[in-house]
């Protein structure tokens, strides 16, 4: 049974005797229950308080200084900035939101994966190897992808020639026929190899949870890893040592 209507029913047990001082404090507890039930459940025992402003404010700097490490490849220094950010300020909306960077900082620095693909459906196996490779996943329903497509294009015409390889890869989600996937290589002409993705292959190995994403590779070691459009020339031109 429950305790608050326990007491209620011991309320009305007791009121039915005459004694006037009890009956008042049986009113009294009465009232109290009431009171706490208005309130709703209480917080489980040790979770979090909410972050006030303040703690949202320096919670979001932090986030803002790992997410700029991280662009400027100072993983050390980003993961540092996370450690903090979760540690002092783990209720926070910012701490939430590091959790897209820390799985891209726990990819850095892994051995490249084995390019294992169901199929090719421009280039081979032999044009994924070069001085670093960029594995940019993708998917023909994704407007975002499409939107990366032109500017992947003109990165391979301009530093393919100075070992940069870039490979397409998509799982073909949400029953994306190989007719869709060649359709979508002619109509947006992409320059650069495009493979279908191995179960349990380069997508889950590389840790991508939302598209498009992209992982680069050099000397057998996972370099970089993030959205495509925020390698730059000059991350390029480091990797490739022109």
């Amino acid at each position: 049974m429950n305790r608050f209507v326990s007491v209620f029913a011991l309320g009305a047990f007791l009121t039915a005797c005459s004694d006037p001082e009890l009956e008042r404090r049986v009113q009294d507890l009465e009232a109290k229950v009431a009171a706490l039930e208005s309130r709703g459940p209480a917080a489980p025992v040790g979770a979090a308080p909410a972050a006030n402003p303040e703690q949202e404010q320096a919670a979001a700097a932090l986030l803002k200084e790992a997410t700029l490490a991280v662009d400027q490849m100072e993983y050390d220094l980003a993961k540092e900035k996370v450690a903090v950010l979760k540690a002092e300020y783990g209720s926070t909306r910012a701490a939430k939101a590091s959790a897209r960077i820390e799985q891209e900082l726990a990819i850095v620095g892994k051995p490249e994966a084995p390019l294992k693909v169901e199929k090719w459906y421009q280039g081979s196996e032999a044009d994924a190897h070069g001085k670093a490779t960029m594995y940019v996943f993708w998917e023909v329903w994704c407007p975002h992808c499409r939107k990366e497509v032109p500017r992947l294009t003109e990165t391979y015409d301009r530093f393919h020639g100075s070992g940069l390889s870039i490979v397409g890869v998509t799982r073909q989600t949400k029953d994306v026929t190989d007719q869709q996937v060649t359709d979508f290589i002619r109509d947006n002409k992409v320059n650069y190899p495009i493979a279908k993705d191995a179960s349990s292959g380069l997508s889950d190995y590389y840790g991508v949870r939302g598209i498009p994403a992209a992982a680069v590779v050099k000397d057998g070691v996972v370099v970089w890893r993030g959205h495509p459009a925020k390698v730059s020339d000059e991350m390029l031109n480091g990797w490739l040592g022109r």
